[in-house]
């Protein structure tokens, strides 16, 4: 069939149900962004490109369907590094369409000319560059289904001279892979280890949420050994919170009582997770990956078995087909060893945890220092953060969608969140990186508008992506609900200070003149500062009424004391020493 290469590239995009983009307008995209209404495709023309990335991510967690980033060549693109090596770790399958510079002039350092295959070769699951524009949507279409089988971004680069070509050319098929349900031998092996267990413990990841069906397989099998179920950091909706299995999630400030139940397992069923080495550090103090355990590692990539940790049975296979097989498999008396002690422990642990929650109001200092013990203080009338935390709890909905950024506040908030069901808990991952909250809440919006939705982000990494604050209020942009949690400081970077350098506070302070609430306000949105518990829940009861009935987006300052939790990466740091000795009279004179 005759067609243009722009055409039959956006004819292949249909095909896959692909009917979002975001990113920003450009002259190399323009070609097929000019017939993407026509196609009934939406383009989210955002303020920054990495935004519009997070959007993407946000968007497809949310709704399971793959949607795109695009815009132009060189910088353009290169603004989506963050983004799609976020998406990477977040098992996030998205399409990166990445226009190239024109062939004839790719060598000559031409305007805006870039190698971007090279650039995003340690962000994406799979990348493949169009060599003829006859083959644009044959490689279009492999891509995409690169993307859902490795559950990842994958890339497509196109020289901007291939667009308007006139070729011909048939619309290929999706392709879509059957998901393994593991080999029989490692399957079965689960089982007998399962069977024979005293104490079973499960873990699900992402790959929980990720896989249809894998939350009530996982759920399930949790019921047939009245196994506790944890969950990996930053996957709090991996398992329903309200079950009397669920412990909560490992990891960073997380939940005390997973992580001492856990502790006691005699075998490990470690469903559709890599197993990183962040969500297993000690917490509380307390170290709690049981060595001696028998480990079951469920992941559908090969390369991530065994790679943190020992693994006893390694099954490489989707979670839910994997946790049927061994439920399938297990002797009729699985789960009976212990079973009624079993069950009174993680009620009493549960019940402990939820106890001594509910009752946190403040950060502790480490012995020899005492920020957190000044800096209430200094502001004895202003929330702490755990304050917040409680407050917000008691508004959000149910249902509600959530998104964290990256840092301390948020982190801190880490063990209250719970959910009914799965895609409902965004962060940004093991990449980590700051700007996440905003834009992936807005992305998951877009894909569930009548879902409630509420971001959160600290101040400093809210500063990243604040300029979205221009794009979102336009009047085809779904409105959202945002939490700045503002303590006028880099949090995690301070808490490092504090410990291991001496309290000398480089680069970690922020302007307390700057509003964020005022500059929603000049955005068009609404913006409202809160200083007390009280005046939160009832702000977020709003925002949210407004979010759903008025179609109206609240940004909420939050003002917090500057307590500070616990610090991110006490397994990678360790106070310096000063040999040779540095001063100031030694810098060069001008």
């Amino acid at each position: 069939m005759k067609m243009t290469t722009e055409e039959a590239f956006v004819k292949t995009l249909q095909a896959h149900g692909i009917r979002h983009a975001f990113g920003i307008i450009g002259s190399a995209m323009m070609p097929i962004s000019d017939i993407f209404p026509s196609a009934g495709i939406t383009f989210w023309d955002c303020a920054h490109e990495g935004s519009a990335g997070m959007m993407a991510d946000g968007y497809t967690r949310a709704t399971g369907e793959m949607s795109m980033m695009i815009a132009q060549n060189g910088p353009g693109i290169t603004n989506f590094v963050t983004a799609v090596k976020t998406a990477y770790w977040n098992h996030t399958p998205c399409l990166l369409v990445t226009p190239q510079a024109a062939n004839k002039t790719i060598g000559q350092g031409g305007f805006q000319e870039m190698e971007q295959m090279n650039l995003f070769a340690d962000c994406v699951a799979y990348q493949e560059e169009v060599r003829d524009p006859s083959r644009v949507a044959e490689v279009l279409a492999r891509v995409i289904a690169k993307a859902h089988r490795l559950s990842g971004p994958a890339q497509i680069n196109i020289p901007r001279d291939f667009w308007t070509q006139v070729v011909d050319v048939e619309i290929p098929e999706p392709i879509v892979f059957e998901a393994s349900p593991g080999g029989e031998n490692s399957v079965a092996k689960a089982a007998e280890l399962i069977s024979g267990a005293k104490n079973p413990v499960i873990l699900n990841g992402a790959g929980v949420v990720l896989s249809p069906g894998g939350i009530a397989a996982s759920m399930a099998l949790a019921e047939r050994l009245d196994a506790p179920v944890c969950v990996g950091y930053q996957h709090n909706d991996a398992f329903p919170g309200s079950h009397p299995l669920f412990a909560g999630p490992l990891g960073y400030n997380g939940s005390k009582a997973a992580m001492q139940l856990i502790s006691d397992a005699d075998v490990v069923i470690c469903l559709g997770t890599r197993l990183n080495p962040f969500s297993t550090l000690p917490g509380y103090g307390i170290d709690y990956w049981p060595k001696d355990a028998k480990v079951i590692q469920v992941d559908l990539n090969p390369d991530r078995i065994g790679l943190t940790k020992k693994v006893t049975v390694g099954i490489v296979g989707d979670a839910a087909k994997v946790a049927r097989g061994i439920l399938g498999q297990l002797s009729e008396d699985a789960g009976d060893a212990g079973r009624a002690d079993r069950k009174a422990k993680i009620a009493q642990t549960k019940s402990a945890w939820a106890q001594e929650l509910s009752s946190l109001d403040h950060e502790q200092d480490d012995p020899g220092t005492t920020w957190n013990e000044r800096a209430r203080q200094a502001r004895p009338d202003w929330m702490s953060p755990r304050q917040a935390w409680r407050a917000i709890q008691q508004a959000l909905p149910r249902d509600a969608i959530i998104s964290s950024d990256i840092g301390n506040n948020c982190a801190i908030g880490n063990a209250y969140p719970d959910f009914d069901e799965g895609r409902k808990y965004l962060a940004p991952g093991l990449f980590g990186p700051c700007g996440y909250g905003l834009p992936s809440i807005v992305g998951a919006k877009i894909g569930q508008p009548h879902v409630p939705v509420v971001g959160f982000a600290g101040d400093g990494a809210f500063g990243i992506s604040v300029n979205e604050l221009t794009a979102i209020g336009r009047d085809e942009w779904p409105a959202i609900t945002q939490i700045v949690f503002r303590n006028y400081q880099w949090g995690a970077e301070k808490r490092n200070s504090t410990l291991w350098f001496d309290d000398n506070f480089v680069g970690t302070e922020l302007d307390m003149k700057v509003s964020y609430a005022g500059i929603a306000q000049a955005c068009g949105l609404k913006g409202v500062q809160v200083r007390t518990m009280d005046e939160l829940t009832a702000a977020l009861n709003t925002a949210i009424k407004d979010q759903m009935e008025g179609n109206e987006t609240t940004l909420i300052e939050v003002i917090l004391n500057q307590e500070l939790g616990e610090p991110f990466r006490r397994d990678a740091m360790k106070k310096p020493v000063r040999v040779a000795g540095i001063d100031a009279s030694d810098m060069a004179a001008e």
